[in-house]
């Protein structure tokens, strides 16, 4: 079976880009869509088992495509064209990282009652989850010594509600957020080395595996492999649970500092083969959303979840309009903190530009960094409310 999920991750993605090249219709949709439908479709309907050993199976996946993603991905980056979005991702940032803490203050006087104690713990999780990921939610749990049920319902609830989140960013957020805030100032970025996305929705795809392609994408991947293995090696000598997010800024940065040579950034087809991975990763976490997933809710833990998950969007969105931060900006910034920076890659293939991509992801590192003090500190204040 584990083979089969395996096949099934790998494949899929290639079907998915040979129909969006094959069907203007579907590509229009998108790859990333299209591939999250289908990885939902496959874990609902029971096509892909709800096993301890399929879990395991589609996390591994998940976990591994990323690390190869990321550089691919940032390779064909023109870093000169960040310089001039960072005023406005540095305001993102700061305004998703407040979003989040009045969501999660409002869920708490809507939902604690006369249990202050585990919706405060439970509130400080979340902050630490939405601004920096399951590394700070494990990381609060310890420093506020949640117990394992509280933490697992927690953890359970919130990738749920994170998912419909997703879906509502990758499918109708642009659309219902430019009615709001302004489109992303496309003028302000370099073009050199860059690829225009939407230029050639068409044949994005086309030719990946081509054979004068196949040099270049083994050139990338070597490089690729080293990056991961320096990465590896710088994060195993700090504390053992700092390792994911000194493992991500590491090779970020390596990616980042390897684009500025022309001949990396030049190189043919590393960003259309790191969505292809993204494509992979894509598929394995939505096929993990089964029916099992859905039942036995707390209603009261799930509703205070529900409003800070989707409260820290819409608060996010009312200060971005406040501040006239864009769309694309704002998007971008809001799942690199809710939902990690491995899915920044997925809302920009969702909105067709890849700019945000680097400047994304270092907000999400950002919110690493930050997030189990602003999840401890919100716990401690929540309690005195």
């Amino acid at each position: 079976m584990e083979l089969i999920i395996i096949a099934v991750c790998l494949f899929t993605p290639l079907l998915i880009m040979w129909l969006t090249w094959r069907f203007p219709l579907l590509n229009k949709a998108g790859t990333i869509i299209i591939a999250y439908v289908i990885g939902c479709v496959l874990g609902l309907t029971g096509l892909i088992p709800d096993t301890t050993e399929v879990h395991k199976v589609q996390t591994d996946i998940a976990t591994y495509t990323i690390p190869f993603a990321i550089p691919l991905l940032l390779f064909s980056s023109d870093i000169r064209s960040w310089t001039k979005l960072a005023p406005a991702f540095i305001k993102s940032t700061l305004l998703g990282i407040l979003g989040c803490c009045l969501a999660v203050t409002v869920g708490f006087l809507v939902c604690a009652g006369d249990d202050k104690a585990t919706f405060a713990n439970i509130g400080g999780m979340l902050t630490g989850l939405y601004t920096g990921g399951n590394a700070n939610l494990a990381s609060i749990k310890v420093a506020l010594g949640v117990d394992d049920t509280t933490y697992i319902i927690t953890s359970a609830y919130s990738t749920l509600l994170s998912a419909v989140y997703l879906f509502f960013v990758i499918i109708f957020g642009k659309r219902v957020l430019r009615l709001v805030l302004p489109d992303f100032p496309k003028d302000k970025v370099a073009t050199e080395g860059s690829i225009d996305i939407k230029s050639h929705d068409h044949e994005l795809f086309y030719g990946l595996f081509r054979k004068d392609n196949l040099r270049n994408l083994a050139q990338a991947l070597v490089l690729t492999i080293i990056i991961i293995a320096v990465g590896a090696g710088i994060a195993l000598l700090c504390p053992k649970r700092m390792f994911q997010t000194i493992f991500i800024l590491a090779i970020s940065t390596l990616a980042i500092i390897a684009s500025t040579f022309k001949r990396v950034r030049t190189m043919e087809r590393t960003f259309e083969a790191g969505t292809y991975l993204i494509l992979v990763f894509s598929i394995a976490v939505a096929s993990q959303v089964t029916t099992g997933t859905l039942g036995n809710i707390d209603p009261h833990i799930f509703l205070f979840i529900t409003i800070a998950t989707l409260g820290s969007l819409l608060m996010h969105v009312l200060l971005s309009a406040l501040f006239r931060i864009d769309t694309d900006t704002t998007l971008a910034s809001s799942i690199s903190l809710i939902c990690s920076p491995p899915f920044v890659p997925v809302v920009a293939g969702a909105v067709k530009n890849k700019a945000i991509i680097g400047p994304g992801i270092a907000v999400g590192l950002f919110g690493y960094a930050v997030g189990t003090y602003v999840g401890f500190l919100l716990a401690q204040l929540l309690l005195l409310i």
